[in-house]
């Protein structure tokens, strides 16, 4: 079988990673362990995920024409990813992200040049990955130029104005859905995730237990197994459970990219 070939439209940032023992409150300054420079932004994790597990990948995005994109886009070079991007005046986006002892993480996101994108232009694909940390006229853009199956990963939560083959979201952002049609995968931490078609539950699967590090990627290393593994003609039980372990597996480790698995290592889990 051919490798699946996916496009995903999305963000690509740079990470500014702080570790800490504890979350700051409101109005606490809080002292910093170490700190990280990582490539990030849920377009670009998404892309290297999608690459790890198998599939052919090009992501189209924006950058600045700074010094942040070369970091930014390193891992995306490295791992054979195709860059159809538009450079623009704006500077490259950037993350910043607290991690506490828990792993559980605060993040304030800087679009940048990520808030440029508007009108798209796809490559021949099987799908199109989108996410919303670009605007919605760039989602929409994808989504009307889509001729496969379209995957939105709602998040961060706003409504958006299409209609997605697979949404991926959380607890929380399942609340900003409209409507369950098609294929709704709600992701639930360490409980796991379950996975509705037509707002009814077909396959639910458990998360392996793992030691929580750095939670940065889980989500984005669950949407990319999940959709990687059904384009393969897996089951939904079985593509589902196998994101449940992308997910894990990217959880036990730092960074947003650096933690992302490869098929290899998913199998093993699985197995």
């Amino acid at each position: 079988m051919s490798a699946p070939r996916i496009a995903v439209v999305g963000s690509i940032n740079l990470d500014l990673v702080a570790r800490c023992e504890a979350l700051p409150r409101t109005g606490e300054t809080v002292t910093s362990s170490s700190l990280l420079r990582v490539p990030g932004g849920k377009g670009a994790n998404q892309a290297v995920a999608c690459a790890r597990l198998g599939a052919e990948v090009t992501l189209v995005g924006a950058v600045g024409a700074d010094a942040f994109a070369d970091e930014a886009l390193e891992i995306l070079r490295r791992e054979e990813v195709a860059l159809e991007l538009d450079v623009v005046e704006d500077p490259t986006g950037l993350a910043l992200v607290v991690v506490d002892a828990r792993g559980e993480t605060v993040i304030v996101v800087s679009s940048g040049a990520n808030g440029t994108l508007a009108q798209v232009e796809l490559p021949a694909h099987d799908a199109v990955l989108c996410q919303l940390e670009i605007p919605d006229a760039a989602v929409e853009s994808a989504w009307e130029a889509c001729t496969g199956l379209f995957c939105l990963n709602a998040a961060p939560a706003r409504r958006v104005a299409v209609d997605p083959d697979l949404t991926v979201v959380n607890r929380l952002e399942r609340e900003t859905l409209t409507r369950e049609d098609g294929l709704v995968a709600v992701t639930l931490g360490a409980e796991g995730a379950l996975l509705l078609e037509d707002g009814e539950e077909v396959a639910r699967a458990a998360s392996p237990p793992v030691e929580v590090v750095d939670g940065t990627g889980a989500g984005d290393a669950f949407t990319a197994c999940l959709l990687v593994s059904l384009l393969e003609g897996r089951a939904a039980e079985e593509a589902l459970a196998r994101a449940c372990v992308a997910g894990a597996l990217a959880a036990s480790r730092r960074g947003a990219q650096p933690s992302l698995p490869t098929a290899a290592e998913v199998d093993e889990l699985v197995a």
